[in-house]
């Protein structure tokens, strides 16, 4: 599970390519954590980015 139900941030994928520019995949993952939430007054446990967790956005 690496999205974030808050705003959707998931998994990006590019290409590695290293000093002898030889290129192969690769994948970014997101800060993704899971944490109990107050939303609309029910107690919810969510799967929040770092992001949104730092700047304390709710659904």
């Amino acid at each position: 599970m690496a999205k974030c139900d808050i705003c959707g941030k998931g998994v990006t994928f590019g290409i590695k390519v290293s000093h002898s520019h030889r290129r192969s995949n690769r994948k970014w993952k997101p800060n993704i954590q899971r944490k109990k939430m107050m939303i609309n007054n029910v107690s919810k446990h969510v799967h929040i980015c770092s992001r949104c967790l730092r700047s304390s956005k709710t659904a």
